[in-house]
């Protein structure tokens, strides 16, 4: 069983390249996502990682921590709800709370509210999108030399976290076969269990990790990885969208205020700025080489289908 944010090698230019130019490329959409609040721009930023998600193979990984990404954005929109008691257009004159006192809903606070969270699940794709495709050994070989034991926790997590879910998965699954006369299984037995399980684990892996001489004071080598096809047009992407941003932060383009009234920009400008940037990302993908990479590919994968379908028996 292989949880949804498992790392896996994915087809295209993102999942052979080096780290250091995934996160060329990946970083801008990521900065796009806590550096801009219009939420045109947002949109932009969510499409474009899942295209690069869907040209990579990797749309299932990506929306993955959505489930968990929605609770979340729930919560803080209530939040700032409930906080922020500011703005002209009051929805809801409300109810008095304890040491809180009056609550007012307000629409300028529900958008704020929801900008906030339309943030939070753009960041989520795009670091889902980073976790599905880049291998997390590569980092850590590449990492180690500056930062050892930072690189090693990162590391560490990003393997840690989907074995877990993929426990969460197993022991769902075990307690739902016990049968119907079997006693039914809370969510805190299995949290106790889930827990109990990942910390015997992390047990584990820290005695592999100290026989493996991890904690011995040796500087490693710098790890130099080979340079890979499509590499220069990721680089070139993820600067040209770089360039894109700062230029828009630079001159106000996408601006959005919420108090007292809400105002959003939806200008000529914002708008070329929110549609360059999925065109932007999704350019590497669209290169005449990798567009011959991904039928050729295409073409292999149906011919096994074919190949595997001819070698089956009929059924009687």
């Amino acid at each position: 069983m292989r949880a949804a944010l498992t790392y896996a090698p994915r087809p295209g230019p993102l999942g052979r390249a080096r780290p250091w130019i995934a996160a060329l490329y990946l970083a801008p959409l990521a900065v796009i996502s806590f550096s801009f609040a219009n939420p045109v721009v947002l949109v932009a930023a969510g499409v474009a990682a899942l295209l690069v998600a869907v040209a990579s193979d990797a749309l299932r990984a990506s929306l993955a921590p959505l489930r968990f990404g929605a609770y979340l954005a729930v919560t803080v929109i209530v939040v700032n709800v409930i906080v922020s008691q500011r703005g002209d257009t009051v929805l809801l004159r409300g109810w008095d709370l304890p040491v809180v006192g009056q609550i007012d809903v307000s629409a300028e606070a529900l958008a704020e509210g929801g900008v906030l969270a339309l943030r939070i699940l753009v960041a989520l794709i795009v670091f889902a999108v980073w976790s599905a495709c880049v291998d997390p050994d590569r980092v850590l070989r590449g990492v180690r030399p500056l930062a050892a034991r930072s690189a090693l926790a990162a590391t560490v997590v990003t393997r840690l976290v989907p074995l877990a879910a993929a426990d969460s998965v197993r022991l769902g699954e075990a307690a739902r076969l016990r049968g119907p006369d079997a006693a039914p299984v809370g969510r805190a037995t299995l949290a106790r269990r889930l827990i109990a399980g990942s910390l015997d684990r992390a047990v584990d892996v820290a005695a592999t990790l100290e026989l493996r001489g991890y904690g011995l004071p040796v500087r490693a080598a710098t790890v130099r990885h080979a340079r890979r096809p499509g590499e220069l047009a990721l680089a070139l992407a993820g600067t040209a969208m770089a360039g894109v941003a700062l230029a828009a932060g630079l001159t106000g383009v996408g601006a959005f205020s919420a108090y007292p009234v809400v105002s959003v920009d939806l200008d000529p400008a914002m708008l070329a700025f929110a549609a360059a940037i999925p065109l932007l990302a999704i350019a590497p993908f669209l290169t005449p080489p990798e567009l011959r990479r991904l039928r050729d590919s295409r073409a292999r994968a149906r011919r096994l289908e074919i190949d595997d379908t001819k070698g089956r028996s009929p059924h009687v």
